[in-house]
């Protein structure tokens, strides 16, 4: 991994913030024991992008059979060698980063300021938003939706960490954490304010604006429903959509999402 620069050797022309974002030399958000949930946004980071913004001037570009015309700075960027993109739509915009090792099956899009750690998947139709952080060894199922936030600029994006499982259709919004190894069931949506009903340790995890909501590490999450109060909701057997912890990630879990190890390369 590169070690991203120290907040005050951040250069704050756009042109340099953007290529210092591709390369993987800062990052929107980093590991950090000491910072709450264990990650450090850097504000300074997402105002920097946002300045980039300020300028209008377009510019159109074609890459193969596809054109493009967007604002000059955001130029699609080449991910490198070591990466692999499969042709077919999908667009690395510049000032994202992916680790080598990586696919993206299309088509896709990554955003501005989203880091994308070594060996992950980023399986067809998958939306990886502006400053999201995904770790290494992730598979992020076809149509799954990483929600990216740059405002507020000290606003935790959404952080998907090391050896996690996203399944197909899932959405991941508004700063919600998911921890090391969780798998996330096909269908599931988590916003920062959600709430998680854990039945294993049987406690109910609610996510808030100011703390988003995190996903404890290694567990297994479901689509659920409970049933809305009150006599007209009764009456008519409401319920409402929730996400629910079944259990610990087991043996059998890992074996069910796998993914063939030929597949990565």
């Amino acid at each position: 991994m590169i070690a991203a620069r120290p907040s005050a050797a951040l250069d704050l022309d756009p042109a340099a913030i953007l290529e210092d974002l591709t390369a993987g030399r800062i990052r929107a958000a980093e590991p950090d024991e000491t910072a709450p949930g264990g990650w450090r946004v850097r504000p300074e980071v997402k105002a920097a992008i946002l300045a980039c913004f300020t300028d209008p001037t377009p510019a159109e570009w074609q890459v193969g059979p596809f054109a493009f015309r967007d604002r000059a700075a955001f130029v699609p960027i080449d991910p490198g060698a070591d990466r692999r993109i499969v042709p077919g739509g999908t667009s690395i915009r510049a000032g994202a980063h992916l680790e080598p090792g990586v696919v993206v099956m299309p088509p896709s899009y990554v955003n501005v300021g989203a880091w994308i750690g070594a060996d992950t998947m980023v399986d067809s139709h998958v939306l990886v938003g502006s400053c999201a952080q995904i770790g290494a060894g992730v598979h992020l199922s076809a149509g799954v939706t990483i929600g990216g936030v740059l405002e507020p600029p000290g606003a935790r994006p959404v952080i998907v960490e090391d050896g996690a499982f996203v399944g197909a259709g899932s959405r991941l919004l508004d700063g919600v954490l998911v921890r090391r190894g969780a798998v996330i069931a096909a269908g599931v949506i988590l916003t920062g304010t959600s709430r998680l009903f854990d039945l294993v340790d049987e406690r109910e995890l609610v996510g808030t604006i100011e703390e988003p909501l995190i996903v404890p590490p290694d567990v297994v999450v479901v689509p659920g429903s409970r049933p809305l109060t009150g006599a007209w909701a009764e009456e008519r057997g409401l319920a409402v959509a929730t996400a629910v912890i079944v259990k610990r990630r087991d043996a059998g879990t890992a074996a069910r999402v796998a993914l063939e190890d030929a597949l990565r390369r």
